[in-house]
């Protein structure tokens, strides 16, 4: 039992230490990346190929949480990726699309500027201390927020079945007694086979 808490201890914390790893160098990455680049039709398509890549490394991760012995610090790690990646690819957006067009938000953004508008976009706080006031940057907003009521409902509502599901999946495969349950092998005609203990009738 000792050995069990000991070995879900360590499955914590390496659970949280690559969470915080891969949330910092997603950060880092946003921060030291050029982004000279005018905001065009290529932009809005990169943003887009973006979500899509976002989508299908949540698939990704859902599987993998519902194969894991350990499902809940799997989805834990699925939110420590989707969730930043989904933001940061909006704050670059905001702040390519600021650069290009001067004036499309209240304010000029800086790339702390533009990851903090996307912040509380996502977490639907909106302060209003930074507002989109052009047509590109509405519709930049607006996309965000449709994204964020799927993020927030379906993906959660997925993570969260799939972790139902992992656990189940564990439970039925440790057995009543906490090892694989094994199955009295049969013939097709339902007989036990000679070799099965049970089958042996004392001398």
């Amino acid at each position: 039992m000792k050995g069990n808490s000991g070995r879900h201890r360590r499955q914590v914390l390496l659970a949280s230490v690559r969470s915080l790893v891969t949330a910092a160098l997603l950060v880092t990455a946003y921060y030291l990346l050029p982004m000279d680049s005018a905001f065009t039709a290529t932009t809005v398509l990169v943003l887009v190929g973006g979500v899509a890549a976002v989508v299908v490394l949540l698939a990704w991760q859902i599987r993998r949480i519902t194969l894991s012995p350990w499902p809940g610090l799997k989805a834990m790690e699925a939110m420590a990726i989707t969730v930043p990646l989904f933001v940061l690819l909006y704050a670059t957006a905001c702040f390519l699309l600021e650069h290009s067009a001067p004036g499309s938000f209240s304010e000029p953004l800086s790339r702390t500027d533009g990851l903090y508008f996307a912040m509380t976009v996502f977490s639907t706080v909106g302060f209003g201390d930074i507002t989109a006031r052009s047509e590109p940057a509405r519709a930049l907003t607006t996309g965000q927020i449709t994204l964020n009521l799927l993020l927030l409902g379906v993906a959660a509502r997925l993570l969260a079945n799939a972790v139902q599901r992992g656990r189940e999946r564990r439970d039925q495969s440790a057995g009543p007694g906490g090892a694989t349950a094994r199955r009295p092998a049969r013939d097709s005609g339902g007989a036990r086979h000679p070799g099965d203990p049970a089958a042996r009738v004392p001398s």
